[in-house]
C-alpha cells in the first residue's frame, strides 16, 4: 500500500501540523506501508528557506525511511492573514509539481494547510483514482475567526465555502480531536459516519524519560510555537510572583510571530526568571529539551469557549515522563484529567498557575506519578505504530470500498 502524504509544514519545520504529518508518515512506515511525503521547503515560522533551495522548483531527500519531495515555498514569515495566505497559495499551486514523479498511489492523506489542502489532494485523486483522507488539525475557519486573524465577512464566506467543498469531496475526515465532531456535522451537515478521530500520536523511542541534570533548578519548559494560541503574558506573571524563589526557572523555547511581543513583556515586567530560546529545534533536540524540565507547561489563551482540539505537545509532554500544568478548559484540560498526567488551570489565571508550580516543586512524589501516568497511557495508547496501525486499517477499509 503507497500513501501519498500532502503536507505544506513538514519536520524540521515546527508545530503540530508538522509533528502530526510526520508521525502519520512514521507511523504508516512502521506498519508496512510505502509512504511520499509532498511537503513545502522548510520554512515555518519563520521563513527561513535554506538558500540552496530558494531558486528550486523541488527537491528529494529521504527521511527515516520514507521520499519527501520538497516544493517551493517563498522565504517568509507566516506573519499576518496575507504572508499566510501567499504561502497557502504558492504551496497549493507547487505541491502539483512532482504528480508526474510520484508513482501508483492508494491513497492521499491530505494533511495541511487546512481545507485548502483539499485542492492539490483532488488533483491527485483524478490522477491516481485513489480515496482521499482529510485531515483536521484546526477547525477552519472557526478557530482563525474566533481569535481574530479572520475579521473580514467576505472572508468568512469564503472560507466557510472552502470548508463546505473539502468536507464533501473527502472520503473520510479525521480529525486529531473528538471534539470537532459536533461542529463539523453540525455547520456542515456531515454524516458522522464519514467521520473517524484519530489523534495525534508520539514518537515513543524518541520522547521517552531520561535523568535529570542536577544544576539547582526546578524548570518549568513550555517548547513550541510561539502563536497567537498561547497566552505567554499569563506565564510572564506567574513568573513574576515566583521570583523569590531562587531555584525556580522559567523556560520558553521555540519560535514565531508572538516572539518579539513575549520579549517585550518580559523586559517590561523585569522578571529575572524567565529565559527565552529563540531557536528552532530539531526533533531529537526538543526531546531532550523536555526531558530535563522538571515541569512542561501548556499555556492555552482564553478563547471565551471551551477549547475543543489537543495539542500534539501535550502528548510529547507526557511520553517524557513529566508533570503537565495545562491552562485551558475544554478537550485539553479533559485530556490531563482524565490520564491523571498533570493539573489544570483556568487560562489567564496566573495566580493559580505559580502556586501550581511551587506545588509540584514541594510535592516531587505527586509530580514523579503524575508523568509516569503520562507515560504509561501514551505507551498503551498513543505511540505512532498504534495509531499507524488504525490509519492502515482505515486505509485498508476505504480502498478495498472505492
Amino acid at each position: 500500500m503507497h500513501i501519498l502524504i500532502i503536507s505544506q509544514i513538514f519536520p524540521p519545520d515546527i508545530g503540530g501540523s508538522s509533528t502530526r504529518a510526520y508521525n502519520v508518515a512514521k507511523g504508516l512506515l512502521l506498519n508496512g506501508a510505502k509512504v511520499t511525503v509532498v511537503a513545502g521547503f522548510p520554512h515555518y515560522p519563520n521563513g527561513n528557506v535554506p538558500k540552496n533551495l530558494r531558486k528550486k522548483a523541488f527537491s528529494i531527500e529521504y527521511m527515516d525511511g520514507f521520499k519527501v519531495i520538497r516544493t517551493f515555498v517563498p522565504p517568509i514569515p507566516a506573519k499576518g492573514l496575507a504572508n499566510r495566505m501567499i504561502l497557502f497559495i504558492a504551496f497549493l499551486i507547487s505541491s502539483l509539481f512532482p504528480q508526474l514523479i510520484v508513482r501508483r498511489v492508494n491513497a492521499v492523506f491530505a494533511s495541511n494547510p487546512q481545507v485548502l489542502v483539499i485542492i492539490p489532494a483532488l488533483v491527485y485523486y483524478f490522477m491516481h483514482r485513489c480515496p482521499v483522507i482529510l485531515n483536521v488539525d484546526d477547525l477552519w475557519p472557526e478557530d482563525p475567526v474566533s481569535i481574530g486573524v479572520i475579521r473580514s465577512g467576505f472572508m468568512k464566506k469564503i472560507m466557510k465555502a472552502l470548508a463546505n467543498i473539502a468536507y464533501t469531496m473527502a472520503d473520510v475526515i479525521t480529525p486529531i480531536s473528538p471534539g470537532y465532531v459536533k461542529v463539523i456535522c453540525n455547520n456542515y451537515g456531515v454524516p458522522e459516519g464519514k467521520i473517524h478521530v484519530v489523534r495525534g500520536g508520539v514518537d515513543t523511542s524518541r520522547f521517552k524519560p531520561a535523568s535529570n541534570e542536577d544544576n539547582g533548578k526546578f524548570t518549568v519548559l513550555y517548547s513550541g510555537a510561539f502563536s497567537v494560541a498561547y497566552d505567554f503574558n499569563q506565564v510572564i506573571k506567574a513568573a513574576k510572583l515566583l521570583e523569590e524563589h531562587e531555584d525556580i526557572e522559567i523556560v520558553l523555547q521555540g519560535a514565531g510571530e508572538l516572539m518579539d511581543n513575549v520579549r517585550r513583556s518580559a523586559e517590561k515586567m523585569d522578571v529575572k526568571n524567565v529565559r527565552i530560546i529563540d531557536k528552532v529545534l530539531s526533533r531529537g533536540e526538543v526531546a531532550e529539551l523536555l526531558s530535563q524540565a522538571d515541569v512542561l507547561l501548556l499555556p492555552l489563551k482564553d478563547f471565551g469557549r471551551p477549547y475543543l482540539g489537543i495539542s500534539s505537545k501535550l502528548y510529547e509532554y507526557q511520553a517524557v515522563g513529566k508533570p503537565i500544568i495545562c491552562c485551558a478548559e475544554g478537550q485539553p484540560a479533559e485530556y490531563v484529567n482524565e490520564t491523571n498526567s498533570g493539573i489544570v488551570v483556568k487560562p489567564g489565571d496566573y495566580e493559580t498557575l505559580a502556586k501550581a508550580v511551587l506545588y509540584l516543586r514541594e510535592n516531587r512524589d505527586v509530580a514523579e506519578r503524575l508523568g509516569e501516568a503520562g507515560r504509561r497511557y501514551v505507551e498503551e495508547n498513543l505511540s505512532i505504530d498504534r495509531i499507524g496501525a488504525d490509519m492502515v486499517n482505515l486505509l485498508r477499509a476505504l480502498a478495498e470500498a472505492h
